[in-house]
């Protein structure tokens, strides 16, 4: 059996933190930030932990 490769896409948008959960950054931030309230971007800013229904097939993808 060959090893399985790790997705690309998801390598390069996901991390594992030291505990081993997901982290990505938010959605909505490459453009069209005009229309958005300083607040709404402000919110948008820092990275987030992955839901727990999404964990396990991310993991997947990325081979853990």
């Amino acid at each position: 059996m060959p090893k399985m490769k790790t997705h690309s896409g998801t390598k390069k948008r996901f991390r594992v933190t030291g505990s081993g959960k997901l982290k990505r950054f938010q959605a909505r931030t490459s453009h069209l930030m005009r229309k958005k309230s300083k607040k709404a971007k402000l919110r948008l800013r820092g990275a987030t932990v992955v839901s727990k229904a999404d964990t396990k097939r991310i993991k997947h993808l990325l081979g853990i």
